[in-house]
């Protein structure tokens, strides 16, 4: 029998499942996050394997899931010196680069940053040559100086060639031991964001590497010799080197990690899942059982950036969000929470903080901890905030939706046993067996995927043939990443008119996603 294993790391926890090869839960269970990430994985593989009773010698994959990359960011901690260099002058020179980027955050990176003349028009015509000897003498300038480097040209996504030269010049002057992120693999159209997703992918590279040296190490203790992925934010999975190589891409891989596991125990393509953390509720939508991501602009650490992120919906509600009563008996939900020290702090384990899962507990909803120690609140009074708690679910269900029609809302993580199996908005409320590790249970099932964004000229006479090569182009990108090339489809394709832009521009986004090639 083969095994895969889903560790998802959390803030509060690290949850950790096995599933057999028919995708049956074996085991699962919660250990706290430590400080170092990697004795808390450790720990939870170790207890897994040891009350699953499996030989680890059947576990054949290993997926972990982390907010690691994204903690880094928003707490500036252990980030990479970068060098960024933009190829667009003297078109591109009038908004620097790292500009918008909070001050804190640009002492941290370093400052190097280099504009040489090149780039490219929409259409793929160079806007100039590109300065190979500036490059050269960049490469000279920074030896030693930064640990990664962050190239950005102008309308890459539509000709990269002037990225991959200068990666090649840099390569030869610096080695290979240097991280070199580019544009037109990390952002899509639009200079600045794309530019900042790329300096932030370059700053969590180290990171990146002791997250997954970290996994890599707390399953050989363990005697597991699996084929490890990490989890990404679309809902599948990505290789080591893809993932040293793209370490943004695992932002927000949490919540989705929940949405994908929540339509797995349901059995639920198209619905709206609530996952309700100790801290907070994460509200996202499924499509044909994969997160809907956000168009707009997403906004990290205080840098305004363009890579894809699930559209997420975040509520200050969960399992440990502290309830305030004042004399006149009004009261305030949150949104500060007692967090992972919910046994120690709620009324019902022995603390002296009134929590949601004490008034849960006071009015029969949910069985936990000593029900005595809330015996004596007054019942109308909870009753009321309860029926606040409800509301914001609601509210913020209503707010995730994109029509009037009631929809089917599964409610998974650790704190979805405090809410009810009816609410205003839902067709259904689904509250799964297995819920509590919805987000390891995403990352165990996850599927490989590839994307491609280019901006083609389309008439009516190429448009098929270049739809259909824009679709290999995807395909191919999903079996290079590890994907069963006999089990892959398309799950998503959008091909957008650029008005503004002559020539019948059109933006083209292809998806691909397949299961995991199996080894016999």
């Amino acid at each position: 029998m083969n095994y895969r294993l889903g560790i998802d790391v959390g803030g509060t926890n690290t949850d950790g499942v096995l599933l057999d090869r028919n995708m049956n839960v074996i085991h699962s269970l919660k250990t706290p996050t430590t400080e170092d990430v990697e004795t808390g994985i450790y720990n939870t593989i170790h207890q897994l394997v040891e009350e699953a009773k499996v030989n680890v010698e059947n576990i054949e994959f290993a997926m972990l899931g982390t907010t690691q990359c994204t903690n880094a960011i928003v707490e500036r901690k252990k980030l990479n010196r970068v060098a960024t260099i933009r190829i667009g002058a003297p078109a591109a020179t009038a908004i620097k680069p790292l500009a918008g980027v909070p001050e804190d955050l640009q002492a941290i990176l370093g400052g190097h940053t280099y504009m040489v003349e090149g780039g490219h028009e929409y259409n793929g015509d160079e806007i100039n040559t590109l300065n190979e000897d500036r490059i050269r003498s960049i490469a000279e300038e920074i030896k030693g100086k930064v640990d990664s480097i962050a190239l950005t040209s102008i309308f890459s996504p539509v000709d990269q060639t002037h990225e991959t030269k200068a990666e090649e010049i840099l390569r030869e002057v610096l080695g290979n031991d240097i991280s070199i992120s580019l544009s037109s693999e990390v952002g899509s159209i639009g200079l600045l964001e794309r530019e900042n997703a790329t300096i932030l992918n370059a700053s969590i590279i180290n990171v990146a590497k002791t997250t997954a040296e970290g996994f890599e190490k707390a399953l050989q203790h363990n005697g597991i010799h699996a084929k490890v992925f990490f989890c990404q934010n679309d809902g599948t999975l990505m290789s080591k080197e893809y993932t040293l190589k793209y370490p943004i891409l695992t932002v927000a891989c949490g919540p989705t990690n929940s949405l994908r596991g929540a339509s797995f125990l349901s059995d639920n393509k198209d619905a709206i899942i609530v996952d309700v953390g100790g801290t907070t509720s994460d509200v996202g939508v499924l499509v044909k059982g994969f997160p809907r991501q956000s168009s707009l602009a997403v906004e990290l650490g205080g840098v305004r950036t363009n890579f894809r992120m699930p559209d997420i919906n975040s509520i200050g509600l969960g399992g440990g969000t502290i309830i305030r009563v004042a004399e006149d008996n009004t009261f305030t939900v949150g949104p500060d929470s007692v967090g992972h020290r919910l046994l120690e702090e709620a009324l019902v384990f022995g603390g002296s903080t009134l929590t949601t899962t004490d008034v849960a507990v006071a009015l029969g909803k949910v069985k936990l901890g000593n029900p005595e120690n809330v015996a004596q609140l007054d019942k109308n009074l909870l009753e009321a905030i309860y029926k606040r708690m409800v509301e914001m679910i609601e509210e913020a269900v209503d707010k995730i939706k994109t029509s009037a029609a009631d929809m089917p809302v599964v409610f998974v993580g650790g704190g979805s046993v405090l809410f009810p199996n009816e609410i205003k908005g839902a067709s259904q409320v689904y509250q799964p067996e297995n819920g509590g590790v919805a987000n390891a249970i995403g990352s165990a099932i996850s599927q490989i995927s590839g994307e491609i964004e280019k901006i083609y000229s389309i008439s009516k006479e190429n448009r098929e043939e270049i739809l259909k090569q824009a679709k290999e182009l995807a395909i191919s990108e999903t079996i290079k990443a590890g994907a069963d090339s006999e089990k892959v489809e398309i799950v998503d394709m959008e091909s957008v008119p650029l008005a503004y832009l002559p020539g019948n521009a059109t933006r083209v986004k292809v998806k691909a996603a397949g299961d995991l090639a199996i080894q016999v």
